[in-house]
Order: C-alpha cells, then structure tokens, then sequence
C-alpha cells in the first residue's frame, strides 16, 4: 500500500539496494527530547488553567494557548528528530506537507483541550479520545515523513508501524490521564509531580517518532544517481525551531501564570468584597439587636434614647414641645404564670401592633423597654394631644384578643411626662413619666396620670426614706418593736402578743409600717427588716418569760415576698436558738394572698416552718382570694378575721353573718380564730358569742413598747371575765373588759 509516497504492508522490491549507514546527531535528539519535555509541561500548565477559570471565554483561550503549546511542541519535537538523522544521500522537505504535518498536530491538539476542559470524565471516554487524538499524531508523524524528499523510496515494517501507532495512542492517554489528576492541587510536591509526568509525556512523544524511524527501511533505486549529502545545516535548523518553540511555550507558561496570580488576586478580592459584606450584614444585624426589641421589632430603650436624644436637641434648637407616654400593661404577670410564657410573648407582639396603630404617622416613635413596659415619643402642641393619644391608645387595649382558647381583655396604666416642662433631658422625661405611671397604678390602674410636682416632691421623699431606712438597718438603733396584746376570750386573759414595728425617724417622728413596708419592698429591704423583727421579738419575748410570763406565744409578720425565700426557715431556727425560747411560743402571720401567690413553693416552705415546732396563722383572712381547698391543705394553726369584717359589728347584719360563718368553718378545719379590730364591748361580746378564740384590738389596747407591755399584760388579766350576752336584743351589760388605752 502506498501513501504519499510511502510505502506500507508492501514487500521490498528486488532491484536497489538499502542505505544502512544512516545516523542520527546526538544533540539534535537530545533537544528534541528537551522540547518533547516542554511541551509536556506546557499542557499540563494549560489543562490546570483550563479547570480552574470559570469564565467561558477565558475557558476557550487557554484551550487554544494549550492546543499551540502541545502542536507546536510534538511537531517542534518531529521536525528537530527529523533533522537529527544524517543519510549518505541528499534529503529536503516539501513545505506543503510540512505544513500540513503541524496543521494536523494543532487539530489533534485542539481535541486533546477540548478533552481536558471536561471536569470529569469515564474510563472508556479517555480511552476513546486517546485513540483519536494518537491515531492524529501518528497522521502528523507520517504527513511529516512524506514530506522528505529525496533519491530512496520509503518503506515501513508493519510491525513498527503499529507499534508507532499504539506508542502514540499510550503517550495521549497517559498526557490526558495526568492532565486530570494534576489539575487541581498546589505546593512542592504538586510541582515535583508536573515536573516528572513531562519528562514521561517527553519521552512517550520521541519514542513513537523513533519508533517509526525504525519502522523505515530507505531504498535506492539501481537506476538512480547518488548524490552527495548538501551542505546544510541541520543543526542550526533545528536549533533555531528548538529556540523558537521554547520561546513560545515559556511565554504560554508565564502567562499561564501570570493570569494564575491574577485570578487568585481577583478571588483574594471577591473574598475579600464578600467578608466586607458579611460584615456590614452583620454590623447590621448588631444595629438591629442593640437598637430595636427581637419580640416586636420596635425601638428598645437603648434606641429610643438616641432618637430622643436627637429629637431633643432639635426641639431645644427650634423650639416646641414633646410628650413621653409611659405605659404598662396591668397585671401582665398573671397572663405569663397561668398561660405560660410563650402566650405572654403572643400577647406582647399584639399589644405591641395595637399601639403602633393607634400613634398618628411614622413621626411618633414607639419603643419597648423590656417586659411589659412600652414608651411613646410624640411632637404636641399643647398637653390635650398626648391626653387623646393616651386616651386612643387605651381604648385601642380594651380590644379582646383570642389567645390559648380564651378571650382576653387588657387594660393599660399610662404616664404622661412633657418637654419642656417636666424636664429638659432624656433621664429626666423618662423618670417623671415613671413617676405619673405609678401614680396611675398607685389609683386603681386603667388610668392615665400627668406628671405634677408633688409626685417629683413624693418621689424624693421616698428615695431619701429608703436612703435612711437602709441606715436604720444597718445601725439598728431607730427601729422598734411595739406589742399589742391578744385576749383569750375562754380564759380572759392574754396569751399572745402581736409584734409591730416601728421606726422612730429623727424629723418624721414615729412612723407607722404603713409608711415605709412598702418602701422595704420594692428596695429589696424587706428580707432583712423581717430577719430583724423576727430576731428582735424572739429576744424580747425571752426578757419577757424572765420577767413572768413564761406561756405567752409572740405573733410576728411575715411580708409575702418574704415568704418566697427558701432561707426563711433557717432565719426562724436560727433566730429560737439564739432567745432560747421554744418554737411552739412562736406563731408566723402571713396574709392570705402571700400564700396563694405560688401555693406549691409556698406548701414546702410552710411545712418547713412547721417541722420546726412554729405556728402558722393567716392574716387578713377575707380579704383575698384563697381558696377553701387550698386552706385545708396548708399545715396552719390560726385564723385572723380581718377588722374590715368587725368595724360594723353589730350595726351590719351581713357582717355579723359572715363572721359568723367564718369561725364555724375555721374551727371545721380545726383552726383558731382571732378577730382583730375589737373597738367596742359589743364587739367583744358577740365575738365571744360566737365562740371566737382570741380578741384582739384598741378596745383592750393600743401596741406599747416591750417596756410596757408587762404592765398591760397585768391590767388585763385582772379584768372580771365577760357575762353571758343576750343576743335576743336586750341590752349588753355594763360589766365588760375595759380599754387599758
């Protein structure tokens, strides 16, 4: 078969004679070998680009650079191996095939990139692009054998031939399979690696060449005319193709790597530009969260006060007035303890929407400043504005809302402070209309109070009362204990005493509980003026048995937010041990509300209480809202009618009924009772009656100091005992037990 003037599968003819002193230039195979390598390296390069640059037009550049980094460096490598070999006779190129030899290379070079661009290919996929891009360099190699002219004929040992072929297929499929595996990666090692794979890539390129050198057999012709080898230089050919293929590749392969650089800038940037934005989305975030409430996307306290701020500058500068509108939401506490939290949260996010309806444009500001407490900032022209948006707003919260199957209605305490004149900085606004809520919750709730003066001047009495009751405390020396005695109506005498305190205040005079407990409980003073009274009156009760009276019980108060706290019983113990008196001479007055107030947690710490010997009463009883399945579960000894019940007695048929009613089902429940506010003998009288247990009130005597409360005592149990009363309307007896004071 012959092809382009080359012989293949054909048999040698008889006549001619074979060259077999053909050579091959050292140096000239060497440096084809060097751009073999090149060329190896320089696809590799290329394929890496390839797979990391995402832009399609970018992706087609590089796939074009490698596609003329490979052609021209196998065809370089072709061209310089065929200028190594040195015959005995005359041999030139046509430029036509030599040309078409390299148009060849570049074709199958294109298919070799366009290979590599994929991501990921299958086994048999390499394998078929391998046989056609080898089967094209083995086109190329032989388009470039035919391309040699001269006086012998060409002839090709088939076995050679194929194994030419099959060298090529082998050395694209191992360029291809590297170009893979070498793609991704970086470092030393990653390079060591590229380096070694072009030196096989070099070497498989050059063995196929060589190999089908071997494969030609050259046969002068008997006839022919033997020429003498031209004087051309082949080593400066192949010299100069070397030097200019190299050139072309390095360029490739700096480029290569300078758009490498400058991609890793451009994705330094990105990242960069990205951690810029994430930084400004969470500067962001951090401005939401430090400014506005996450449960109703309102302005929170540290918001509002940089927008008052502002505001307040603007108005101080241009003049004008400005309203702070402070609410609350009335007994919101009770929605989280029997709804839960979670419905309280729901109900909050409806409020909240109600009042943003209920301000008049974007201009008002609204904030929430933490549970149930929310803050509006309005621009008004005269007081009457803040009044009706007040007014709106509590009207607005008297909607029902439908909330865990139930129908809720809410009410709303609001206190109004105004710009300027209830102050002129943001601390002071926010306090005065403080102070006008509380004045609002202070009248009932469900109301809206102004700030005025006296609140202010109130409001700095009770601070600087709170300043001195701390003092008090911790001196010890203004406070007091009074007793008022408790009459056993079935001995007629007294065995019990109710202890009182009071606070002797250095300009005020001697002040009443009612006038600083409720100091002591919002200052968190209440545990330790209980602690105190509780130690105080241990004492003197242990001075008292010294002096006579060694069977009387001493009553002591005890506040409901006292009561809450798991040290109280060690407190109490504490307190016995250190008078020495025993615990059943002691009996703890709550009030009936501190014990409903948390029942469960309440139930242990009275049965603590009662572990130690100590009596429990109830104080006020009536005057709450307890619950008669509850009162039978609580481990108490007494039963303290509140003095609202008695005050009317006789005159108050109802009154006489319920109080009636009361001792019954006390003593059902195995209780005592005692019936403060005795005023007057009749009182007394029915009282015993009824068959009430204890009496106690300003009918027998006021509270004296423990100095004279002996004395009281005396008078007392030296009264005649009651008559029998007649209740069928006669008239009470004159002998009755008379006031000591």
């Amino acid at each position: 078969m012959e092809w382009l003037g080359l012989h293949f599968f054909t048999a040698l003819p008889e006549s001619g004679y074979l060259l077999l002193d053909c050579t091959h230039n050292p140096f000239l195979v060497l440096l084809a070998y060097l751009v073999a390598c090149a060329a190896g390296f320089g696809t590799l390069d290329m394929a890496e680009r390839v797979g990391h640059v995402d832009n399609l037009t970018a992706q087609r550049r590089w796939r074009g650079v490698g596609a003329g980094c490979l052609a021209g460096g196998i065809w370089s490598a072709h061209f310089i191996s065929m200028l190594a070999f040195q015959t005995p006779i005359t041999i030139h190129y046509q430029w036509f095939l030599t040309f078409a030899s390299l148009l060849i290379a570049l074709i199958a070079s294109l298919f070799a990139m366009q290979t590599l661009s994929h991501a990921q290919l299958r086994i048999h996929q390499y394998l078929v692009a391998a046989i056609w891009m080898g089967l094209g360099i083995a086109l190329m190699h032989y388009v470039g054998m035919a391309a040699m002219r001269s006086e012998a004929q060409m002839y090709f040992s088939s076995g050679l031939f194929g194994l030419s072929v099959a060298i090529a297929i082998g050395a694209s499929l191992a360029a291809l399979l590297l170009s893979q595996y070498l793609r991704n990666g970086s470092g030393m090692f990653h390079q060591l690696l590229k380096y070694g794979a072009s030196l096989v890539l070099g070497a498989g390129i050059i063995s196929m060449h060589f190999t089908g050198m071997a494969a030609m057999q050259l046969l002068v012709p008997s006839e022919a005319v033997s020429s003498l080898p031209s004087n051309n230089n082949p080593t400066q050919l192949g010299l100069s193709v070397a030097v200019i293929t190299l050139l072309v590749i390095g360029s490739s392969i700096s480029a290569a790597l300078a758009d490498k650089k400058l991609q890793h800038k451009e994705r330094d940037l990105r990242r960069v530009n990205a951690l810029l934005g994430e930084l400004d989305q969470a500067r962001a975030s951090l401005q939401q969260v430090a400014h506005y409430d996450a449960l109703t996307s309102l302005l929170n306290r540290r918001g509002f006060n940089q927008v008052f701020a502002e505001k307040l500058t603007q108005k101080t500068q241009s003049g004008g007035m400005l309203a702070v509108i402070f609410l609350d939401i009335d007994h919101f506490k009770r929605i989280n303890d029997s709804l839960g939290h979670d419905a309280g949260d729901e109900l909050l996010t409806v409020l909240a929407d109600h009042i943003k309806s209920s301000v008049r444009s974007h201009n008002d500001v609204v904030a929430r400043f933490g549970g149930d407490e929310f803050c509006i900032l309005i621009n008004i022209h005269h007081r009457d504005e803040a009044r009706h948006m007040a007014q709106r707003i509590m009207q607005k919260m008297k909607e029902p809302i439908e909330l865990a199957g139930r129908r809720l209605v809410m009410t709303t305490s609001i206190g109004i402070s105004v710009f300027p004149e209830d102050g002129t900085s943001c601390e002071e606004l926010l306090k005065t209309a403080d102070l006008a809520l509380y004045q609002s919750k202070d009248t009932g709730r469900n109301g809206l109070n102004f700030f005025s003066a006296n609140l202010k001047t109130r409001a700095f009495l009770e601070l600087q009362l709170e300043e001195e009751l701390r003092h008090a405390l911790r001196k010890q020396k203004e406070l007091t204990l009074y007793y008022q005695p408790i009459l056993d109506l079935r001995k007629g005498k007294v065995t019990r005493l109710e202890a009182l305190v009071r606070w002797q205040h250095p300009q005020h005079g001697l002040l009443t509980p009612e006038r600083f407990i409720g100091i002591a409980e919002n200052n968190g003073l209440v545990a330790e003026l209980d602690n105190w009274v509780l130690r105080q009156a241990c004492a003197d009760l242990g001075w008292l048995t010294e002096q006579g009276h060694p069977d009387l019980i001493m009553a002591v108060n005890c506040s409901a937010l006292n009561l809450a706290r798991d040290e109280l019983a060690d407190e109490i113990e504490y307190a016995l041990r250190s008078s020495g008196i025993a615990a059943s001479r002691l009996e703890l007055e709550v009030t009936e509300n501190a014990l409903m107030g948390n029942i469960s947690s309440t139930l242990i710490l009275l049965r603590q209480i009662r572990a130690l010997g100590v009596a429990l009463s109830i104080d006020d009883f009536g005057t709450g809202y307890s619950s008669l399945s509850y009162l039978k579960r609580l481990p108490l000894n007494t039963l303290k009618i509140d003095r609202s019940f008695i005050q009317d007695i006789p005159k108050s048929t109802t009154d006489m009924e319920i109080v009636q009613a009361i001792i019954g089902m006390a003593h059902t429940l195995h209780l005592q009772v005692i019936c403060e506010g005795v005023q007057t003998p009749q009182q007394l009288e029915l009282l015993s009656k009824y068959g009430c247990d204890y009496a106690q009130g300003y009918l027998l005597s006021t509270a004296v100091p423990a100095s004279e409360i002996s004395a009281v005592i005396m008078a007392l149990d030296q009264q005649p005992p009651l008559p029998p009363m007649d209740l069928a309307g006669g008239k009470a007896p004159s002998a009755v037990v008379h006031p000591i004071r």
